[in-house]
């Protein structure tokens, strides 16, 4: 009798990836490219805060546009994503948003800090609840519209983040905080795209959003007005905004005048000091202590080092010695040269090599090796004024 080889008679199982969808031309590009490439698309966008919880509290807009997640977004998301023809769901997450985003945003500004809500919602939420929720459908894969890429390194073992093409779009600055199993099971398809680019492709795909602008407000503040925000927030839950006020104070520690409170000050700001002076004037210190908030001139505003606690490194294990990096403190910022030493457990001291202006407690810095993300940290407040005399 003769024996034949079975022919392989079956479909192969295309990939099933879960496309973060928020409602802009970037995640919606995103899940036509996948699309057309073969995948399976599933879309889902997080339901993170209900836009009418401070309806009609004090600076609070009826309709507030241009901010990322609002109900215009979802709407957006599910609109595109029948127009694929593909799967969509909305996944609520208000109430972790609000323990870990929303509350520790308040906390920090009482405490005379300056939070980054994005990335704490990147990396406390976004992705660790994305990836969970991808799972449980199946799916091998997330996809989201930021502009980074990550490749892996087989000769470190280690996935590595990397800045995208378009330099002017980098969003590496607010995923420093991705772990291992996230970039593992990430996708970043505009990392070599241009913003021009995206959205021809969003055009060519027949997308009705491609020309819609980019969110720039902060998804919970309409308005923008943060201090607003804060005494609505707590009014809301039943508390008294706290007496945070004190003295405006020269760097010598002279009174010049007194202050509301330290939340409604930040570093480097110069407007709305209250304080009449010859030359400009600019918040170099926040004291939560003491409640003094230490105002100088623009020089006065450079600072030589900071120090970085609560650290995830990325492209490498760890910092066991000094080494060189370029370091990026806000957003808006190039990478510039510095030092990076540890400076005990958990923590790395970072020296420049020109001193910086406005180092903020509370925003992140970013550590780079060329395109790579060596990892990054929080900035931690200094001890006291320091000048670069």
């Amino acid at each position: 009798m003769t024996m034949t080889t079975p022919v392989e008679t079956s479909t192969p199982v295309r990939e099933l990836i879960a496309v973060a969808m928020s409602g802009g031309v970037d995640s919606s590009t995103v899940a036509a490219m996948l699309q057309s490439q073969g995948a399976d698309v599933i879309g889902l966008t997080l339901q993170l805060w209900d836009q009418n919880r401070l309806a009609g509290k004090p600076g609070v807009p009826t309709r507030s546009t241009g901010r990322c997640c609002s109900l215009d977004d979802v709407y957006d998301a599910r609109r595109v994503a029948e127009s694929l023809g593909i799967p969509y769901y909305v996944v609520n997450q208000q109430e972790r948003f609000e323990r870990d985003v929303v509350q520790p945003f308040v906390h920090d500004y009482l405490a005379g800090r300056t939070p980054i809500p994005c990335s704490l919602c990147n990396n406390h939420l976004k992705f660790d609840q994305l990836l969970q929720t991808a799972r449980q459908i199946g799916a091998t894969r997330i996809a989201t519209g930021h502009y980074a890429r990550n490749v892996f390194d087989p000769k470190r073992g280690r996935w590595i983040l990397m800045r995208p093409a378009d330099l002017a779009k980098d969003q590496t600055w607010f995923l420093f905080g991705l772990t291992q199993d996230q970039l593992a099971h990430t996708l970043f398809p505009l990392g070599d795209r241009t913003k021009p680019e995206v959205r021809q492709i969003a055009r060519d795909s027949g997308l009705a959003l491609a020309d819609k602008p980019d969110s720039q407000e902060i998804c919970f503040i309409p308005g923008g007005d943060y201090k607003q925000f804060i005494a609505n927030y707590l009014e809301e839950q039943g508390q008294q905004l706290p007496d945070t006020s004190g003295q405006l104070v020269t760097i010598q520690g002279a009174p010049l005048a007194r202050h509301e409170g330290i939340h409604q000050f930040t570093i480097g700001q110069r407007k709305g000091l209250g304080i009449y002076a010859p030359n400009p004037l600019y918040v170099l210190h926040i004291d939560p202590a003491s409640r003094n908030v230490t105002v100088g001139t623009e020089s006065e505003l450079n600072r030589p080092s900071l120090l970085v606690h609560r650290l995830n490194w990325i492209s490498i294990a760890g910092l066991e010695a000094p080494r060189r990096a370029e370091v990026r403190i806000r957003h808006s910022q190039q990478p510039t040269p510095a030092t990076l030493e540890p400076a005990g457990p958990d923590q790395v001291r970072v020296r420049f090599d020109e001193p910086q202006r406005a180092v903020t407690p509370g925003h992140s810095a970013v550590f780079y090796d060329g395109d790579e993300v060596l990892g990054g940290g929080w900035i931690l407040p200094p001890d006291a004024p320091q000048t670069t005399a």
